[in-house]
């Protein structure tokens, strides 16, 4: 039923595309019509010449129309084939019809050779980053071991700016990682207090050195997702809130509207309005990031990146001067948890 109502439906399409002939096979028949009209000839011999000559186009008409059709269904089928190579395109007698489907052939050779050239020089990049972002590590593990064992005034600045570096090799792991096929995503029942706390401990000097008040009080939530890849969105998130609040206090609690919400929130230099809608996008900084001169434009990208792989939502209101207060909606599709 479907099939007719299609071959309905393609019936003008395909009147439209041969009104030329349509139209050659009318004059014709005009022709004809006049001959014998001018000669006087009986009009019923005349008669049966055009309904003979008609039946015999719609005949012939109908043949090619079911050609058409079954051409048109082969076409639409090997859409879903057409990123694998050499799609076996339907057999043609036209000689103008082989010519486009050689070029086509021509044409999906060249594409896949760019493809794998591209795919090789992919992989080479995302291997070579992957292997600085560990060696780093053992320098950066190193100087940490001598700052602590000499007795500088600048001390802690140099922690500070070791850490920095640290996380940025971090999110350099990450969004390799992230943008690897079969990241590994491993959902179980988890205890959001636990995530926070993680990343609570790893900036608790940061609290301290810019003196900034935390609230936090345990928020007894349990949540589906991937701890280790959720900790490092929250991790972001403090970050963010620390770098831009200069005094104040940071809170950390459930969305009283809105089921399994975490909300974080400072009383930072806020974000413009302009800027909004924007901060989630690649490399975006807005007026805030520009001001600061630091900022990459790459944290709050991979924060919605890796929440919505996890099934998970954020959404930023900010007022400037004001602070800033993000909700992470935790709810996610029923699965089998371990």
């Amino acid at each position: 039923m479907k099939d007719k109502r299609m071959e309905w439906g393609l019936m003008g399409t395909y009147v439209k595309q041969h009104r030329p002939l349509i139209a050659a096979a009318a004059v014709s028949l005009g022709i004809f019509a006049s001959v014998f009209a001018l000669y006087q000839l009986p009009l019923e011999p005349i008669l049966y010449a055009a309904a003979l000559s008609v039946l015999f186009l719609c005949v012939v008409g109908l043949v090619r129309f079911r050609a058409f059709c079954r051409s048109h269904r082969t076409l639409v089928s090997l859409r879903d084939q057409i990123t694998v190579p050499d799609v076996p395109l339907p057999e043609s007698d036209h000689l103008l019809e082989k010519d486009y489907q050689e070029l086509i052939r021509l044409l999906d050779r060249e594409r896949s050779a760019i493809i794998y050239e591209k795919d090789r020089a992919y992989e080479a990049m995302v291997e070579y980053y992957t292997i600085w972002a560990h060696q780093i590590k053992t320098p950066i593990a190193a100087m940490r071991l001598l700052l602590q064992a000499e007795e500088d005034p600048d001390k802690e600045e140099l922690n500070e700016q070791l850490f920095r570096i640290e996380q940025y090799a971090e999110m350099v792991l990450q969004f390799i990682r992230l943008d690897r096929k079969g990241s590994d995503f491993v959902f179980r029942a988890v205890s959001l207090d636990n995530c926070v706390r993680q990343a609570v401990r790893k900036y608790a000097k940061w609290f301290i050195r810019k003196r900034i008040r935390l609230e936090f009080s345990p928020l007894e939530v349990t949540v589906l997702t991937d701890e280790k890849w959720l900790v490092f969105v929250i991790e972001q998130l403090l970050s963010n809130a620390l770098k831009y609040t200069r005094q104040g206090s940071i809170s950390i609690y459930m969305h009283p509207e809105r089921p399994k919400s975490l909300v974080i929130e400072d009383t930072g230099i806020g974000i413009d309005p302009a800027d909004l809608p924007r901060v989630f996008e690649h490399g975006y900084t807005g007026y805030t990031g520009r001001a600061d001169k630091k900022s990459t434009g790459i944290g709050l990208y991979l924060c919605k990146r890796i929440l919505d792989r996890l099934s998970h939502t954020i959404d930023i209101e900010s007022e400037v001067g004001r602070g800033t207060r993000i909700i992470v909606g935790l709810e996610s599709a029923p699965l089998d948890v371990e």
